[in-house]
């Protein structure tokens, strides 16, 4: 795909200083790109490269100033990185969106519905009583179960599995790999020591905007006719784990190796990092922010805290801890010297 730096301008409300009519063709680093190429320069500790590169513009700042000859068309923007973002995501749903049809052998069951502009790929499954949205692409082997929604524009990946009764927004995103709406982790301990799987008979509601990443798995509810909730405009990354009835409010967002136990209610806009984790039956308030490799033992109730440590309390708290931690072998001699004096 090709376009005009003046078509490009335009897209971002943008304004041109340069030849408007430059061809651009892709997107490149400002070390890197090339004369077809168009980078950006927001952070100034990459200015100078500026002046060198190759790119055959560049989007700034509308206040930047040049202190030398910049050979490149500049496009001045707001905010150069929030419009390269956007570029970079208009060029991703062009691409992404850009195939369509029904490649063979796929299956789609009775009374099940598309809209238009589907793509199915070459093995992928549609169940029974299904209703797909317009624009959706479900790649090659995606298995969608019986009885499942998935809103307009929604892209589920090679690989990914919605058990039934899933219920998916629009524009969402199922990475390769993910699974929606499997078992949760119920069992009964039996007199003999062993373990009965308590059926698992509810499911999972993923509202639009959210994004699941590649082996991520997100269990059903417990009871008919509940369901494990994801709200609108949350993002999982890769390997994430959420258990039965747990519910995630809005733009939350989880890294990579996150872990929430059963029944667990989060709030909007709260932050997991890596490998962090909570028990089950807690709530977590709004904006709580939980660090990598963090455990939540109970509830948090105050918005807007950061949670730090093995079991997280919290920052502040653990920061003083942390520093007498540190102190604990000089504390150690030192009484044992008033020991010794005694």
């Amino acid at each position: 795909m090709e376009f005009s730096v003046n078509q490009i301008a335009a897209l971002l409300n943008g304004e041109v200083d340069g030849n408007g009519e430059t061809i651009i063709s892709g997107l490149g680093k400002i070390q890197e790109a090339n004369s077809h190429q168009l980078s950006f320069l927001s952070n100034l500790k990459y200015e100078q490269h500026i002046y060198t590169t190759k790119a055959g513009a560049i989007m700034v700042s509308k206040s930047f100033v040049a202190e030398k000859p910049i050979s490149a068309t500049l496009i001045r923007v707001e905010d150069p990185y929030a419009s390269f973002t956007a570029l970079l995501e208009e060029y991703h749903k062009a691409v992404t969106f850009s195939k369509s049809g029904v490649e063979e052998p796929s299956y789609i069951g009775e009374n099940s519905s598309v809209g238009t502009d589907i793509y199915r790929g070459a093995f992928s499954y549609i169940g029974k009583n299904v209703k797909i949205g317009n624009n959706v692409k479900i790649y090659s082997n995606a298995y969608v179960g019986d009885n499942c929604t998935v809103g307009d524009n929604t892209l589920i990946y090679a690989g990914s599995k919605l058990y039934e009764g899933s219920i998916i927004g629009s524009n969402c995103t199922i990475h390769a790999g993910a699974v929606i709406g499997s078992d949760g982790f119920g069992f009964a301990p039996q007199e003999n020591g062993s373990y009965k799987a308590i059926p698992q008979m509810g499911h999972v509601i993923l509202e639009d905007n959210v994004s699941i990443g590649a082996n991520t798995v997100v269990d059903c509810a417990t009871f008919h006719g509940d369901a494990t909730l994801i709200k609108e405009g949350t993002k999982l990354d890769n390997l994430v784990q959420i258990a039965h009835n747990v519910k995630v409010g809005k733009n939350t967002v989880m890294a990579a190796q996150s872990g929430i136990s059963g029944s667990t209610e989060i709030g909007d806009n709260c932050i997991f990092g890596g490998q962090s984790a909570t028990v089950g039956h807690i709530t977590i308030a709004n904006k709580t922010t939980v660090a990598a490799k963090t455990g939540v033992p109970k509830s948090i109730k105050k918005e807007g805290q950061t949670i730090f440590g093995y079991i997280g309390f919290d920052i502040k708290k653990f920061l003083s801890s942390y520093a007498l931690f540190k102190s604990l072998p000089d504390i150690n001699q030192r009484l044992r010297e008033l020991e010794k004096k005694g």
